[in-house]
């Protein structure tokens, strides 16, 4: 990192079905979930997002947000966004939508959030195994 950078924090990272921008600036987030119930496997996932916001940095940053497959095997990827922190008091929002993912068996997937290369953060992406009943997109 350069001298004159500081390295942000990530104030939240948020997995759900939609996210909307509001004419004022205000971001909607829809179905907030960690879990994915499909009755068969594989599945395919249509769309999901994740939301991350940075904060009380400065500097030139680049971000990346991907999810792992149990093994740590990597399913997707978004590509890598850069942003920019002119002050300790500036945010800045990053939202990645992820297509048509296939799960190819339940178990304990992963977000990954990467700044600058380096894993930020790391949470759990439950898929399970659910009667043809119980199943929901995303719960």
């Amino acid at each position: 990192m350069k001298d004159d950078q500081m390295e942000p924090t990530l104030l939240f990272s948020i997995l759900c079905d939609d996210v909307r921008r509001e004419d004022n600036g205000k971001f909607i987030l829809i179905g907030l979930f960690e879990t994915i119930g499909a009755a068969t496997f594989p599945v395919m996932h249509p769309v999901l997002y994740v939301i991350n916001c940075w904060c009380s940095g400065v500097g030139v940053f680049k971000q990346k947000t991907r999810i792992v497959a149990p093994g740590n095997t990597k399913l997707i990827e978004d590509k890598e966004t850069e942003f920019n922190l002119t002050d300790l008091k500036a945010k800045h929002r990053i939202v990645a939508r992820f297509n048509n993912i296939r799960f190819n068996a339940p178990g304990e997937y992963a977000v990954e959030v990467l700044l600058n290369d380096e894993l930020k953060v790391r949470y759990p992406l439950i898929i399970d195994k659910v009667l043809p009943s119980q199943q929901t997109p995303g719960k």
